[in-house]
C-alpha cells in the first residue's frame, strides 16, 4: 500500500480533437456542422423561447471511453435571432429544475439546447438550412497535466480561460466536463440565411457571442437537455 501522503500518478482523461473537413456534406451524417439532425423518436427539433427553430450548430457521437457519456450523441442548438452569453440559473446552491428552459437575461427563455441522447434514430428528413454542412472526424490526442491549449475538444480536461467553475444539476449531481468549443469559433452559414446579432460577419455565426464554450453535462443522465454551456473570454 502507498504512503497516505504520497502523491499518487496523474493519469489523463481521454481526449478527442474535433477536427473539421472542408468538403460540404450531401447527406446525413453523425459527426458534423450544421446538417441532418439525429433525434429521438420523442425529441423534437429545439425552438427558441421566440417560436423560432433553433439552428443546428454541430453535433457528434461520444467516444465510448469518455466517462459516464460515451455512445450518446452531442447535438448543439442556438437560436440564429438571438445571441447573448449563457446565463446559468441556480437556487441553493443547484441550477434550477429545467435551467436549459429557464430565462436568459434579457430574454424572457432560452436561445439554447444542448441534448446528449442516448440512441438517436433516424436523421430528421431536412437539413439545417442556416449552418452550412460540414464533417466533423474526431482524433484521440495526448493532453498534459494543465492543458494550456485550447482546441475544439472532447473529453480530457477543460482549459479554463479564467477560473475553473462547478456547478450542480437541480438533481443533486455535480455537472461534469464534456466539450469544448474555442473563442470565436465561426460557423459558416449559406447565402441568404438569417444574420446572426453581434457576429463578426454576415457569412458566419458564433456560440453566446463568441466567448469560449464548456459543456457540463449532468453524469445522472437525469434528461437529455441536462448539458450546461459555461462562457469565458
Amino acid at each position: 500500500m502507498s504512503d497516505a501522503g504520497e502523491e499518487q500518478p496523474w493519469a489523463p482523461l481521454p481526449a478527442y480533437r474535433v477536427e473539421i473537413g472542408t468538403e460540404p456534406l450531401d447527406r446525413p451524417a453523425r459527426n458534423s456542422l450544421g446538417g441532418w439532425p439525429c433525434l429521438d423518436d420523442d425529441q423534437e427539433w429545439p425552438r427558441c423561447f421566440c417560436g423560432e427553430r433553433m439552428a443546428l450548430f454541430f453535433q457528434l457521437d461520444v467516444p465510448d471511453d469518455i466517462e459516464f457519456f460515451g455512445g450518446e450523441h452531442l447535438s448543439v442548438f442556438h437560436c440564429a435571432h438571438h445571441n447573448d452569453a449563457c446565463d446559468p440559473v441556480t437556487a441553493d446552491g443547484r441550477l434550477v429544475p429545467r435551467f436549459w428552459e429557464a430565462p436568459q437575461p434579457p430574454f424572457p427563455g432560452s436561445f439554447w439546447r444542448v441534448l446528449l441522447q442516448r440512441d438517436p434514430g433516424i436523421p430528421e428528413a431536412e437539413p439545417e438550412p442556416a449552418v452550412r454542412a460540414l464533417p466533423l472526424t474526431l482524433r484521440p490526442f495526448a493532453e498534459g497535466h494543465r492543458p494550456f491549449g485550447v482546441h475544439f475538444k472532447v473529453g480530457g480536461t477543460a482549459a479554463w480561460a479564467q477560473f475553473a467553475e462547478r456547478y450542480w444539476c437541480a438533481c443533486g449531481s455535480e455537472m461534469v466536463f464534456l466539450c469544448q468549443v474555442p473563442e470565436y469559433k465561426e460557423f459558416g452559414v449559406h447565402p441568404g440565411a438569417p444574420v446572426q446579432p453581434y457576429s463578426i460577419r454576415d457569412e458566419a455565426y458564433l456560440l453566446f457571442l463568441g466567448n469560449e464554450v464548456y459543456l457540463l453535462a449532468c453524469p445522472a443522465r437525469c434528461d437529455p437537455a441536462a448539458v450546461l454551456p459555461v462562457n469565458q473570454h
